[in-house]
């Protein structure tokens, strides 16, 4: 995976070039993923306008949206795939979808998340991601765009573009056959991104008081994050082709466009 070196998107990372069996690779330029596109300005930023975006698939809650909206090139097609939009229904904002609000104030961090419990509740947020039907429906959209040759350059963010962002990516390139090493460290690559895109929030919250371990388990990804996720998958559907094609509901037809497609 190559990252882009973008001067107002955050995390902007092509799948392109992510080592695949057989001698192969990921065809780069096709898909990309990346954080929030609120600060997004082509005239100051070459490197994201020479992409060629034509899809971009927002997978934040309507909160996030509303909050920060994308700036998206003229003639962009933009689609939304909110994939926590269960949790938020049943009354549960997960630490994925607020990050500044549990960065803001470090006593309310400490009281909600510390002891471990930040990295539970990502746990369980992954897992969701998985069983949910608002996730199952968001990553079926990826997937279905994918497939169609009209949808490339595809690009897919959420807010810092590492969790549910992260997911999207493991599924696509475990569809395309992607071992097991390789997709953790495509999933821990983004740490050093994201930790610089949130460094000044970091150390405020620090500075006031905050537990570093807190605000890196809510910044950074680790293994037990995507471990949750995947452990959710063999448990349900015993296989990523299962959870794509039973869970998703994604075709045959659909799977083969995409190895077709991305993978050479």
């Amino acid at each position: 995976m190559t990252a882009i070196p973008s001067t107002t998107v955050a995390n902007v990372r092509d799948l392109g070039g992510t080592p695949l069996p057989g001698g192969r690779s990921v065809r780069p330029g096709l898909v990309l993923r990346s954080g929030q596109l609120d600060r997004l300005d082509l005239s100051a930023d070459a490197a994201f306008a020479g992409l060629g975006v034509r899809t971009v698939l927002d997978f934040r809650t309507d909160a996030e949206r509303a909050d920060h909206p994308d700036r998206v090139p003229e003639g962009v097609r933009v689609l939304v795939g909110d994939v926590l939009a269960d949790k938020v229904t049943s009354g549960e904002m997960p630490a994925a979808a607020q990050l500044k609000h549990l960065l803001a104030d470090p006593a309310v961090a400490e009281r909600e998340l510390g002891g471990g419990r930040a990295e539970r509740l990502f746990e369980q947020t992954y897992r969701s991601f998985v069983s949910s039907g608002s996730g199952q429906a968001a990553y079926r959209t990826l997937l279905t765009e994918l497939a169609d040759p009209e949808a490339g350059p595809l690009l897919f963010h959420c807010t810092a573009g590492k969790d549910r962002t992260g997911w999207a990516a493991t599924v696509v390139l475990a569809l395309l056959g992607a071992d097991d090493e390789t997709l953790m460290a495509e999933y821990l690559s983004v740490n050093p991104a994201v930790r610089q895109a949130f460094a000044p929030m970091i150390e405020g919250f620090t500075a006031s008081g905050g537990n570093p371990e807190i605000a890196l388990a809510l910044i950074g990804v680790v293994p037990s994050y995507l471990g949750a996720a995947l452990d959710e998958v063999a448990t349900r559907y015993g296989s990523m082709e299962k959870y794509v094609r039973e869970g998703l509901g994604v075709s045959d037809e659909a799977v083969e466009a995409i190895r077709a497609r991305l993978s050479g």
